[in-house]
């Protein structure tokens, strides 16, 4: 990667100027996508890609909602779900661990003292956990402790915010403050597995936000802020978009029957998310595709962006490595990687597409968001959707095959000479 390119930003330009074929890859994108809304994957989606730091195409496809009346903008924010754990957390762990501030490779109760004294916990290593090799069990539903018959329990939610209940999780649903400690309780008390084998967990996410503060001694959005959205251009990606006065639309998500009883819209779809009061380590993060792009462009480029320089270029490889291929386990550090032995898979079979390099990362979301880059063909794919709506039951974007399909576009385009 030239010096030149590490201190530019990404510009936009043609397919061509990067010897793919425009006409194809239009063809190709314009089917996929609206084949997918067709068949209800989603309403409306974005696609943007970049290759060797241009923005080669970014379309907007569809509606936010089936019923056609907003169109799906190119500058739309929307809930990326958990693309939060490698663009939220990740990047100040990453950076906590190149300032000799964390160990991957000590118990990770070293730095979470309430684990100390779990037989079963103590010895598990932050490696272990940002690979998803620690045991832990993948999901704990907290939801079903503060409801009671459909209701809420009114000593952990309230509907109007006092000093005690301040954690917003939706507009007149507030979160007394003290229940991110007995989230933690709870974790501390799971179960863990006796065998150390890939198993994808989002628990140990929900415990970072705490920790990075614990550490720094700063606030933690404000942490993400300075040190990588504010110097990367990152103009929408945060937490709790709904509190900031964006002129971008919001895209919603699911209509909830359960918790919040509304179309969730500006307000996180995780429910784990919503009772820490938007922020989390697990989900909770908002943004539009052109600031992930940015954020995934710095990492293709070994830690620099804008003539910022965020990592060490060791730092970079060690986070988007395999950490336990002898396991089977796919996993970087955070970050997710293709299967082993995703280039001899067919496109239904891969993950994600097979033609991509197994130096390859990114991370996908539950509300159906992808984020991708390829170091070795110098590509970053940006996909973003509200597959979720209006209920999370809609899961033809994976029966379709539809982001694999339109990541391997790229890789079939190029011109014919």
């Amino acid at each position: 990667m030239c010096s030149q390119l590490a201190q530019a930003q990404l510009q936009y330009d043609t397919p061509e100027s990067v010897g793919l074929n425009s006409e194809y890859i239009q063809k190709k994108v314009d089917s996929i996508m609206q084949s997918g809304i067709k068949q209800h994957a989603f309403p409306g989606a974005q696609l943007l890609v970049a290759k060797q730091g241009k923005i080669i195409f970014h379309q907007a496809y569809g509606y936010h909602t089936y019923d056609s009346i907003q169109k799906v903008a190119l500058d739309d924010i929307y809930d990326l779900a958990s693309v939060t754990k490698v663009v939220g957390p990740l990047p100040a762990l990453m950076k906590l661990y190149e300032q000799g501030k964390l160990n991957l490779d000590v118990p990770f109760s070293t730095y979470w003292k309430s684990w100390k004294h779990k037989k079963d916990k103590k010895d598990i290593t932050l490696r272990e956990l940002l690979a998803h090799q620690s045991g832990l069990q993948p999901y704990i539903v907290f939801l079903s402790d503060v409801l009671k018959n459909g209701k809420p329990k009114h000593r952990f939610i309230h509907s109007h915010p006092s000093k005690r209940f301040s954690l917003e999780a939706y507009k007149d649903i507030y979160v007394k403050n003290r229940f991110q400690r007995k989230m933690f309780r709870i974790i501390k008390r799971s179960k863990v597995s006796d065998k150390k084998v890939y198993n994808y967990s989002g628990l140990a996410s929900l415990i970072y936000p705490k920790l990075i503060e614990n550490i720094t001694g700063e606030d933690y959005r404000t942490y993400l802020q300075n040190n990588f959205y504010k110097p990367l251009g990152c103009e929408t990606l945060g937490y709790l978009p709904s509190l900031k006065s964006f002129k971008n639309a919001i895209v919603p998500t699911e209509y909830d029957s359960i918790f919040r009883k509304h179309l969730t819209k500006g307000w996180v779809h995780d429910e784990n998310a919503a009772l820490l009061g938007g922020v989390s380590g697990n989900a909770g993060l908002f943004g539009t595709a052109l600031d992930l792009a940015k954020y995934m462009q710095m990492l293709l480029q070994k830690g620099v962006y804008d003539g910022h320089q965020f990592f060490k270029p060791a730092t970079v490889e060690e986070f988007t490595r395999i950490q336990y291929p002898e396991n089977d386990n796919r996993r970087g550090l955070g970050f997710d990687k293709p299967l082993i032995g995703n280039d001899t898979l067919s496109l239904k079979e891969a993950y994600p597409a097979p033609e991509v390099s197994p130096s390859s990362f990114g991370h996908s979301g539950f509300t159906g968001t992808f984020i991708w880059a390829d170091p070795e063909n110098d590509m970053v794919f940006i996909f973003l959707s509200n597959r979720v709506y209006p209920t999370r039951t809609h899961t033809n974007i994976y029966n379709l095959n539809i982001r694999p399909s339109l990541q391997q576009v790229f890789y079939q385009a190029t011109i014919k000479n």
